[in-house]
């Protein structure tokens, strides 16, 4: 049987930050984000020559193939490819090793800041799931995906980019201890997303990060500095509930304004969220007409989100183009992961 499976990246709109521990463990996380039309790919066929399982991810071109008599570790260079595989192995088919081929690519590099990691983790979960009929609902494939990623592969990190990826859609998020999340989907009509995309600019400065030490960073600050850093992240949660308000109003105006609030809020958190190049970027485009922005993701670099009046837009999207860096176009999606057998 061959599978070919996608997951949307997204864009964190707001909240980003209150939904990793033990911040959302202790005073709940809240996070509003969405889809795009940029995703994360899977090819998965069980038609493999021999025993063997042969992993590859074509985007940064590696490709490891494993004897299976030899055993499948999680020690190489595609760490989430062969934790996915084990983890399936384990929980679906008592540890027993069947031979596969997966081959993934994403639209984005790792550290982008879109959730990119965590996507390529839910799009091949999608696959095998499609692949061997697995009972998973979108919950269940949401959570398994962060276990695979968080407790699996031992990498730091919220929980808003599985469960994004998953369903889809633009989605107000709300994290609470022992890993409880509740998704609420958000209804936007049409000409209030229509509105936003032609009100945001997609930027990315050429520079990804490594999310993991940003988000070990801010929870180190949060531990040394706790006062002042707790109270950012208050804000950057409450920030999220006026954000919705504002765009289930149809408010652009003061969605705008509050994503600028939200922006300096997250950077209180943390020195790791911006960085001199992110600072000069900010500083000069704010001269040519830009009404707020924010780094999306952990910070640290990746993609920017810009907002703009549309009339403007062409002209700072050229001026951007000044730092080194791309204008990525894009829309908003609604549907989540999904598979099909070829």
């Amino acid at each position: 049987m061959k599978v070919r499976s996608k997951a949307p990246l997204r864009l964190g709109i707001a909240g980003g930050g209150t939904d990793v521990s033990p911040y959302s463990d202790t005073f709940g996380g809240s996070v509003l984000n969405a889809t795009i039309n940029m995703y994360a790919y899977s090819y998965i066929d069980d038609e493999v020559e021999g025993s063997k399982v042969i992993f590859e991810a074509a985007d940064l071109g590696i490709t490891e193939e494993i004897d299976l008599a030899d055993g499948v570790t999680l020690q190489g260079k595609l760490k989430l490819h062969r934790a996915v595989y084990l983890r399936v192995m384990k929980d679906y088919f008592g540890g027993n090793l069947k031979p596969v081929r997966i081959i993934t690519h994403s639209d984005a590099p790792a550290g982008s800041g879109l959730g990119s990691s965590s996507t390529v983790v839910v799009s091949m979960l999608e696959g095998l799931r499609q692949m061997y009929s697995l009972p998973l609902g979108e919950y269940d494939l949401a959570q398994l995906s962060f276990k695979i990623e968080r407790v699996d592969c031992g990498l730091s990190g919220g929980k808003q980019d599985q469960y994004a990826a998953t369903f889809g859609g633009f989605n107000f998020m709300e994290f609470y201890q022992d890993n409880r999340v509740v998704v609420n989907p958000l209804r936007i009509r049409r000409y209030i997303i229509n509105e936003l995309e032609s009100s945001i600019i997609l930027y990315f400065t050429g520079a990804s990060r490594d999310s993991a030490k940003i988000i070990d960073d801010q929870i180190k600050s949060l531990e040394e500095d706790k006062e002042s850093k707790l109270n950012a992240m208050h804000k950057v949660k409450e920030s999220a509930y006026k954000i919705k308000e504002h765009l289930l109003k149809s408010d652009i105006n003061a969605m705008a304004s509050s994503f600028l609030d939200a922006w300096k809020s997250k950077k209180e958190t943390s020195s790791s969220i911006s960085n001199p190049m992110i600072d000069r970027i900010e500083k000069e485009i704010f001269n040519i007409g830009v009404k707020s922005m924010k780094v999306s993701g952990a910070g640290g670099g990746g993609f920017m989100m810009i907002f703009v009046d549309p009339e403007k837009k062409h002209k700072i999207e050229s001026k951007l183009k000044e730092f080194g860096g791309e204008v990525f176009k894009f829309q908003f999606v609604e549907e989540g992961a999904y598979s099909w057998t070829m």
